[in-house]
C-alpha cells in the first residue's frame, strides 16, 4: 500500500509542478492584465494544491498533514482575494481594455 501511495504522491508532485510552471509561463507571456491575473491564480492554485497533496501522500505523519492542510487553506483563502484586488486596481488605473469585457458592472459607478 505504501508503494501505491508513493507513486500517487510522486504523480501529484509532477502534475502540480507542471501546472505551476504553466502558470509562471502564462504570467510572463500573456498580454493583458486580466489574462495574467488568471494565470497567476487559477492554475497556480491548483498546482500548489496538487503539490501539497503529493507531499501529504509522501510524508503521511499527523504533524506534517496538519501543516499541509493549513497551507492549503491559506492558499485557497488568499489567491481569490489577491486576484480580485489586482483586477480592481488594474480597472481603476485604466490598464484593462474595457472593450474586451463582456459586462462592465463598474462603468456606471465611476470606478
Amino acid at each position: 500500500m505504501t508503494v501505491v501511495l508513493d507513486w500517487l504522491g510522486g504523480s501529484a508532485l509532477v502534475v502540480g509542478a507542471l501546472l505551476s510552471l504553466a502558470a509562471g509561463i502564462g504570467v510572463l507571456r500573456f498580454p493583458g492584465v486580466l489574462d495574467r491575473m488568471h494565470a497567476a491564480t487559477k492554475p497556480q492554485t491548483l498546482g500548489v494544491l496538487l503539490l501539497l497533496l503529493g507531499l501529504a501522500l509522501r510524508l503521511r505523519t499527523p504533524a506534517d498533514l496538519g501543516m499541509i492542510l493549513l497551507v492549503g487553506l491559506f492558499q485557497l483563502a488568499t489567491a481569490p482575494v489577491a486576484a480580485q484586488m489586482i483586477g480592481r486596481a488594474a480597472y481603476r488605473s485604466g490598464r484593462v481594455d474595457r472593450k474586451s469585457l463582456r459586462t462592465d458592472e463598474l462603468a456606471d459607478r465611476g470606478n
